[in-house]
């Protein structure tokens, strides 16, 4: 009977099993953004800080951009910066 009472408390504190497939998604648009940011940096006549100063976020997270770190941006902010680096043209 107390084995019956704990698993009736961890059901409601176990997450939505929709929760998972939520932070997948989420990972695969961040992953998808982040190497189409990069890329843009790379052939952008701009330079990181100047990139970040554009899109009004820290240096740092281009930096965390180009080293991989993708748990340190938000789809959001990958969002910026990708429009703020479009918007740019390059010398090509």
């Amino acid at each position: 009977m107390s084995t019956a009472r704990h698993t009736h408390g961890a059901d409601l504190s176990d997450p939505p099993r929709s929760s998972p497939d939520l932070d997948v998604r989420d990972l695969e648009k961040r992953s998808r953004l982040m190497r189409i940011v990069s890329r843009l940096i790379a052939v952008s006549d701009l330079g990181c800080r100047d990139i970040a100063r554009r899109a009004g976020l820290p240096a740092q997270k281009v930096s965390d951009l180009l080293s991989g770190r993708i748990e340190h941006l938000s789809v959001e902010e990958l969002q910026l910066l990708h429009r703020t680096i479009d918007r740019q043209p390059t010398s090509h």
